[in-house]
């Protein structure tokens, strides 16, 4: 025989969070806590009757039963950097010499980074990870100038017409 269900302290607000919901979403989350226990529904005939399936009517239940709306916005989304070798701000730390150096016609060179963040970290890591976080920080691979910054068209132009023909 299945279980009852829980959640008899949160029926009145799951009726009224019924008459009030906004989005479907909203309406999914009260019907999927007020079906069982107001009807005596097992969760597959819930599931069914809200059109999501078992696992997500009780995960719908179970955010309603801990205080979590649906459109409330309060649920951590997935996401994000769970699995961050610096913070934000270490990795910036790191990459501020490098700028600097940018800034003032430097070229980047990702191994000496991948070095930097590997003394920072006490660890090696990979050369993608060093490329991911010049990404993250808004760096991009540049092609090179059709020209050299240091050339100069006077004498250029001065050598083609001095230069011997063949």
């Amino acid at each position: 025989m299945a279980r009852t269900a829980r959640g008899a302290e949160v029926l009145e607000m799951a009726q009224e969070m019924i008459v009030r919901a906004k989005t479907i979403e909203e309406l999914r989350q009260a019907q999927a806590v007020v079906l069982p226990l107001a009807h005596g529904l097992s969760i597959e005939q819930t599931a069914k009757a809200i059109g999501r399936s078992v696992a997500w009517t009780c995960r719908l239940r179970n955010r309603f039963l801990a205080g979590e709306t649906v459109g409330d916005g309060q649920r951590q989304r997935p996401g994000g950097r769970r699995r961050q070798n610096l913070s934000i701000e270490g990795e910036t730390q790191v990459l501020a010499p490098f700028l600097d150096r940018a800034q003032n016609g430097g070229i980047l060179v990702v191994p000496q980074i991948k070095a930097e963040l590997e003394a920072a970290l006490g660890r090696t890591i990979a050369l993608s990870s060093v490329y991911n976080l010049l990404h993250r920080h808004g760096w991009r691979k540049l092609a090179p100038d059709k020209r050299h910054p240091q050339s100069d068209p006077v004498a250029q132009e001065a050598w083609k017409k001095n230069s011997p023909r063949r």
